[in-house]
């Protein structure tokens, strides 16, 4: 795996819902909403939705807004009509990004977002211009004082999983996107803890980031958490030793 630490952005996540939890209720159920409407509201049968109402609980979104989003997508609650789109760009610096939208206006989120690139010194992109830089993985994050390393590749092997990493105080299990359940029944099954299992863009390689565009990158990552058309965001930044001090 490139060096580039999934868990330092499920905490940035974290930290988001502290202070943003409203606008991230938002848009975990704006994603419920499209699982259920486009496989079915049930799952069990529908993996899609069991991720992203997992997702929801994981961040203890409200019972009620997460049933109320599966009737609305049953029709229930009177329908809305969402677009998912990916977006490309380069971010400061040469930063290689990556935003997943659901949007009900692809014009109105399209020119916020090549508004959010311009303000923060980047541009936004044709497609394909950088996804050939990711991979679209499933990632596991497991505390790395729940199990050795020894123990944790023997798991790895077992189930099939591509790889895993020791990053500060987790271990990030990589597989095929297809694998995901199945590698998260197998881990649950030997009591491990699983912080985090969902399906995600690896970027292949990394741009190191000054202190100014690593500031610009932070002020562009709260520009899309601030936005409910924007669901996800990946890029290839590292923030240098040098930059941080």
């Amino acid at each position: 795996m490139a060096g580039h630490s999934h868990s330092a952005n499920i905490a940035h996540r974290k930290g988001v819902v502290d202070a943003k939890r409203g606008k991230l209720f938002s848009k975990l159920c704006r994603a419920i909403y499209v699982a259920a409407k486009t496989g079915g509201p049930d799952p069990a049968m529908n993996l899609r939705l069991r991720y992203a109402i997992d997702k929801a609980r994981g961040v203890s979104c409200p019972k009620d807004n997460i049933e109320r989003s599966i009737k609305k997508a049953t029709g229930e609650l009177g329908g809305e009509s969402f677009e998912e789109i990916l977006y490309e760009g380069y971010g400061p610096g040469g930063v290689a990004v990556l935003c997943t939208a659901l949007t009900d206006n692809r014009n109105r989120t399209a020119g916020e977002l090549r508004r959010a690139f311009e303000v923060c010194g980047g541009n936004l992109g044709a497609s394909g211009c950088v996804s050939y830089l990711f991979n679209f993985k499933g990632l596991l994050l497991i505390p790395a004082k729940d199990i050795t390393e020894e123990q944790l590749m023997e798991l790895v092997l077992e189930t099939g999983a591509d790889d895993m990493e020791r990053v500060e105080d987790y271990f990030e299990v990589t597989c095929d996107p297809k694998m995901l359940d199945a590698v998260r029944t197998a881990f649950e099954e030997h009591k491990l803890t699983i912080e985090t299992a969902e399906t995600t863009y690896i970027p292949t390689t990394t741009v190191e980031l000054d202190a100014d565009n690593a500031k610009r990158m932070a002020k562009f990552r709260d520009i899309i958490d601030d936005n409910d058309d924007f669901q996800d965001m990946y890029a290839n930044d590292r923030v240098t030793e040098d930059a941080v001090a």
